[in-house]
């Protein structure tokens, strides 16, 4: 009979840096929880709740983040746990104390002398300046985001200049202002606006030129 250290280590190797297989083990092994990988969400790449439908704590993680997305946004989630387990709900969720959690958690990977270099550095300025998420860190975002598989047909939102027309999700948007770190954007059809984060990556649509 598999072993529940085997079974997390079959399925945890398509998804993480083989590396940092065995850090994720260890934190499920020590803790009780229901770790779900899940289809992809476009509001968030992870989530923690401190009781599920089960009553049991539950961390759920996308499935198609890249490895190196995959395993900061795992470890920001299990410092929601042990926060949890340490303060309950009498701390802020993303407050001094889940941020002491968090940089533990982050410092072994940071040390490791496998994790590459960009990565190192943009989690060591991320611990000296945390945000809430690693989504909200714009520049951890866009060192992880060098870590998807190359799509050459698309690019970082960010990029494009003003007014572009671009697809996304299946629908055509036409890019308009900043702000903060998402581009209000208008859906051609409908012509309702959207907030879209700035390193969305989207299918440029070249305009028709007139000769």
């Amino acid at each position: 009979m598999e072993s529940k250290k085997a079974r997390y280590e079959r399925i945890l190797q398509r998804y993480l840096p083989d590396p940092f297989v065995g850090m994720v083990i260890d934190l499920l092994l020590e803790h009780t929880v229901q770790f779900k990988i899940v289809k992809p969400r476009k509001t968030k790449l992870g989530d923690f709740r401190a009781k599920n439908k089960h009553g049991k704590a539950q961390i759920t993680i996308n499935g198609d983040l890249n490895p190196y997305s995959f395993l900061v946004t795992t470890l920001h989630e299990f410092a929601h746990l042990t926060n949890y387990l340490e303060y309950g709900h009498r701390v802020a969720p993303h407050g001094k104390e889940w941020k002491l959690h968090y940089t533990r958690l982050l410092l072994p990977v940071i040390d490791h002398p496998e994790t590459p270099e960009l990565l190192r550095a943009a989690l060591l300025k991320s611990t000296t300046n945390m945000k809430a998420s690693s989504c909200t860190d714009q520049q951890l975002q866009r060192t992880l985001l060098t870590f998807d598989s190359r799509n050459d047909n698309l690019t970082p939102l960010e990029e494009l200049p003003k007014n572009s027309t671009f697809a996304l999700s299946g629908k055509t948007f036409r890019k308009g202002n900043l702000r903060r770190t998402r581009y209000l954007c208008t859906d051609v059809n409908s012509k309702r606006q959207y907030l879209v984060s700035a390193l969305a990556h989207v299918e440029l649509i070249e305009d028709e030129e007139q000769l």
